[in-house]
């Protein structure tokens, strides 16, 4: 992979990766330029915990409320959806209207009968990919 750092104090900072494919490098690139996204503070009863995003499996939306799993334990998150998805780093992706996945915890993907895919996460959980997130998820994984 060839680098070139060109220097000039007129001009915004921009970071442009130039690849044949998403590997573990581009990644790691991605995750050093980018931003740490604002603290994420869950709530789990009368506990506010800050938490890591890297550790999030997903983000859900359940009975209109949000929660971040991680592992076998749910956070509420006083945010919404949309918000969280402007600001988490490209290790999450959509896969539903209720659901922002990090994909890092994806164990594998499931055909179903309908003609969908089930995500089945690290964790045992199980959601679906909606028709409207289908063609963009297997285009990010070559599906």
């Amino acid at each position: 992979m060839k680098v070139t750092t060109i220097l000039d104090p007129t001009r915004e900072e921009e970071v442009v990766i130039y690849a044949r494919e998403r590997n573990e490098l581009v990644e790691k690139i991605e995750q050093l330029v980018v931003e740490k996204p604002a603290e994420l503070v869950g709530f789990n009863g009368d506990t506010a915990t800050i938490l890591d995003y890297v550790k999030v499996y997903r983000f859900t939306v359940e009975n209109g409320k949000v929660y971040a799993v991680e592992g076998t334990k749910r956070y509420l998150i006083r945010r919404r959806l949309y918000q969280l998805e402007q600001q988490m780093p490209s290790c999450f992706v959509k896969i539903n209207q209720s659901c922002l996945a990090n994909i890092k915890y994806i164990a594998r993907f499931e055909a179903v009968f309908t003609g969908t895919l089930r995500v089945v996460f690290k964790n045992g959980e199980t959601d679906y990919v909606s028709r409207r997130n289908l063609k963009q998820i297997k285009e990010r994984f070559g599906l």
